[in-house]
Parts: structure tokens; C-alpha cells; sequence
């Protein structure tokens, strides 16, 4: 009903996926460098392949993915008070489980790029630093100068907000109270003050896989063209 209620939601939705996502990619580095040893050893006998073992790892933390996902889902749609649709839910869980995915998958990459989960937290917290500074949440899409307006779309924290709010109230027409008296429709406002369409929600969706295959593939590479043993 109000401009105040709104921007409220949106910053519940962007530390639940900024702050949940971060602690997957800090959480997987530790093991995946574990077992990036004890794959070196393998891989020296004979006994592993690198793009089966990139498959597989990939793979089991899916499904763990999923089933955190589902619980996080249920308790957080309940919580913030979205609409009870399913159109609107499963949308909810698709952008969150593709989140949790690229941030697992962004970790993995990490580690696969640097010689240990020590470096590769480092790397990691100095890009967050950047997903969190261009998300649209501290500074909206139309306020970002145009020269920066590029790493915007960069951000795979970007387009997930983008698609959890244009999903859950950009087809949203009843007024809303803006803070200086004035009333606008609530998918006019997000349009016009953040940048969200809900007509755009398509590409959004394509572009979860994109991010997920890129940060994939780069961990995949890694780990077969790059050897970080000293022995």
C-alpha cells in the first residue's frame, strides 16, 4: 500500500538471497578443496577422469541444492507474506534454487581457479563486494550512471532479485502511497523508480540457466587444465 511497505519487501528479498547464497559459495570451498587433493591422487593412478568428477560433484550438491531450497522456500514465502498462487510460488522456488546453484557453483569455481580455499575466499569476497554494490537494491538500475550501468546486468545477484520481485509484484496494479503524497500504480513504480518488468520475466529466466552453465563449465575447466600439487 505504501512506498515504504514496498522497498521494505524488497530489501527482506535481497538479504535473503545475498546473505544465503554467500554462506553456500563460503561453505563448499573447504570440501571442494579437500577433495581436489584427494582427486590429484586418484587422477595419478588412473582411477579418475576430470569431466566425470566435475559431473558428479556438481550433481550431488544439486540435489542437496534442492532440498535446502524447498525447506528455505517454505518458511521464507510464509514469512515475507507473499501471494499464495502457484504461479507465483513456483517462480519463487526456481529463482531461489538457480541462486543457490550458481552461488555453490561460483564457489566450486573459485576453488578450481586458485590453489587453495584460503586464496580462493579472498577472490571470492572481493566480486561479492561488486554482486552486492550493483543488485539494485542500494542503488536501483535508472540511478546507476550509464557508464556502470553494464556490470548491473554482470551481477548474477541482479537478476535474481529482478526476478523474485517482477514475479511477485510486478503484475501488481492497485495504488500505491509514495512518500511525497502522490499515488502511482505499483508496477508503474517499479518500472519507472527500479527497473523491473514483469513482461521481462522470460529472459530472466534463461538468463539463471546461463549463469549456472558459465560458473559450471569454468569450474569443470579448472579442474581438468589446472594442476595447483606441489608434488
Amino acid at each position: 500500500e505504501s512506498q515504504k511497505d514496498l522497498l521494505n519487501l524488497l530489501g527482506a528479498t535481497y538479504a535473503a538471497v545475498l546473505f544465503l547464497g554467500a554462506s553456500n559459495a563460503s561453505a563448499v570451498q573447504p570440501v571442494v578443496s579437500v577433495e581436489r587433493t584427494v582427486f590429484y591422487r586418484e587422477r595419478a593412478a588412473g582411477m579418475y577422469s576430470e569431466l566425470p568428477y566435475a559431473f558428479a560433484q556438481v550433481a550431488i550438491e544439486t540435489i542437496y541444492v534442492l532440498i535446502q531450497t524447498f525447506v528455505y522456500c517454505m518458511l521464507l514465502y510464509s514469512m515475507i507474506g507473499y501471494e499464495w498462487t502457484a504461479e507465483k510460488f513456483l517462480y519463487f522456488y526456481y529463482f531461489i534454487f538457480m541462486c543457490f546453484t550458481y552461488f555453490s557453483m561460483y564457489g566450486m569455481m573459485v576453488v578450481a581457479l586458485t590453489p587453495g580455499h584460503q586464496i580462493a575466499a579472498i577472490v571470492m569476497s572481493f566480486f561479492l563486494s561488486f554482486w552486492n554494490l550493483f543488485s539494485g537494491f542500494m542503488i536501483p538500475r535508472p540511478l546507476i550512471p550509464v557508464w556502470w550501468r553494464w556490470y548491473y546486468w554482470g551481477s548474477p545477484v541482479a537478476w535474481t532479485i529482478y526476478g523474485l520481485f517482477a514475479s511477485q509484484i510486478g503484475d501488481i496494479t492497485s495504488p500505491l502511497s509514495l512518500s511525497g503524497g502522490e499515488t502511482m500504480q505499483v508496477n508503474e513504480f517499479l518500472k519507472k523508480n527500479l527497473g523491473y518488468e514483469h513482461d521481462f520475466l522470460i529472459p530472466v529466466v534463461v538468463a539463471h540457466v546461463g549463469w549456472v552453465l558459465l560458473f559450471f563449465f569454468v569450474f569443470a575447466y579448472g579442474i581438468k587444465f589446472l594442476n595447483f600439487q606441489r608434488r
